[in-house]
This record gives structure tokens, sequence and C-alpha cells, in this order.
């Protein structure tokens, strides 16, 4: 008899564990998650005019979940940006398309998911590519204004690869159509990192009538860096259109 009642116990503690083993989250209860989008990299385009903001134009990216199928009736459609915000999400019966809005340069991974009436859940990752152009421009200037610009991720994802410069500064002649009548114009394009430390810097002449242009690749992509066009020597007003953009590695270039 002292030998049967261990035995009856461990039956019984076997048998609960086999119930766990058989719920109902192993029947009829798949999801099979079909994300459909046009892309999923974007830019985001900052104007300045004379040293003033205009506007911003964001990315905004559609994420299709009309071809996902299951074998219960699904409930929701969602994104997970992963960086702080809450999830975006729709009601399947409401709409198949979840848009996503970025209003920051970086790396996203989003993770993207859609649940069913009973809590099922199936998720797919995917990495977004978010750059950054800014474009500025002055007219009738003989003090060019500074143009500063970040390029850390505030996502915490990996820093841009490269920045992009290029920057026309042009002396309109005086007389329209004409020239001739003016004089040229010295000045100097540097780029200055945080500490104050010139990185790049190059000196350049505009006659009248002319334009000259800097187009260059920076790769210190950490901290706070300024773009900055010093007036050297001259009398005549300068216009200058620029842009400066934060660029980050694409899967295609990674992978060589």
């Amino acid at each position: 008899m002292g030998r049967t009642k261990p035995l009856w116990i461990v039956f019984l503690l076997l048998s609960f564990s086999l119930a766990g083993c058989l719920s109902p989250s192993t029947e009829d209860s798949s999801i099979d998650l079909v994300i459909q989008y046009d892309a999923k990299n974007g830019t985001i385009v900052e104007s300045y005019s004379n040293g003033d903001y205009v506007d911003t134009t964001n990315v905004l990216l559609d994420f299709d979940f009309s071809e996902t199928t299951a074998k219960n009736r699904l409930v929701t459609y969602g994104i997970d940006t992963n960086d702080g915000r809450s999830p975006i999400t729709t009601g399947a019966d409401e709409s198949s398309i979840v848009t996503v809005l970025f209003s920051e340069h970086g790396i996203y991974n989003l993770t993207m998911y859609a649940i069913d009436e009973n809590n099922k859940q199936e998720i797919q990752t995917l990495s977004v590519r978010i750059e950054l152009r800014i474009e500025w421009s002055e007219t009738n200037t003989k003090a060019p204004q500074t143009l500063a610009f970040d390029p850390t991720p505030i996502n915490g994802g990996p820093n841009p690869i490269m920045i992009e410069v290029y920057s026309v500064v042009a002396n309109p002649s005086l007389i329209d159509e004409i020239g001739g009548s003016g004089q040229s114009v010295q000045f100097t394009w540097n780029i200055a990192d945080e500490l104050d430390d010139i990185c790049q810097s190059r000196s350049g002449q505009v006659s009248d009538g002319d334009e000259v242009v800097w187009n260059t690749i920076h790769f210190n992509t950490f901290k706070p860096h300024e773009l900055r066009i010093s007036y050297d020597d001259g009398q005549e007003d300068i216009r200058i259109d620029q842009s400066v953009s934060i660029l980050y590695e694409s899967e295609d270039e990674s992978s060589v």
C-alpha cells in the first residue's frame, strides 16, 4: 500500500502535463501573413530660405495586408516602429492598409503583425531606410548664414554611412542678361564639427554672372556639424543654393 500511493500521484501529474499540450491553439488558428509595399525607403526633405525654416516633407509608407489569410477571423493589423512610439494599428474589417509616418532619419526595424479573434498573432520584420535632405537657399547676401545638421539618428539605430554636400555659390550680374559690370567674389566653404575643428575646406572665386559648385562627401557621421560659407573679399551680393543629404547604407550595398 505504501508503494501504490506515490505511483498514483505520478500518474496524476503526468495527466495534467499531457492536458496542457492539447490546447485549442494547436487547432485551426494559423495565419498566413502576406504584406505588400511599394517602397521600404524614403527621404525626408527640410527646406530653409534665407536662414528661416520653410517646411518639412515627411515620409509616408503604406503596407498592404489584404493578401493575409487566416483560418479564424482576423481582427487587427499592426506595425511597431520600435522607436518609442505606440504601434500603428487598424481594424482588419476597416482597412487592409497600415500607413506609417517617418519624421526622423534612421534605419527602422519594423515589427509587422496580424491578430485573429482568438488572439493568435503572426509577425514579420522589415528594415526600412529613411534618409534626410536639407535644402537651403540665400539670396542677395554678403554674410551667408550657417547650415547646421545632425547626422545622429534619434531612434537609436545605426549611424549613416556618409553625408553628401552639394553647394552652389552664384554671383548674379548687376545688369540682367548683359553681365561684365560686376566684380568677382572670393569665399571659402568649411565643414566644421562640434568642437569647431574644420573637417573639410575649399576656397572659391565666382566671377560676375557665374557660379561655382562644391560637391563633396563627408564620412564623419557622429555628432552635430555645420556647413559654413565665409565671404572673404568682394563687393557683390551672392546667391547660395545648397543641399546636405544624410545617407544610410542600403541592403544592396551591405550585401556586397
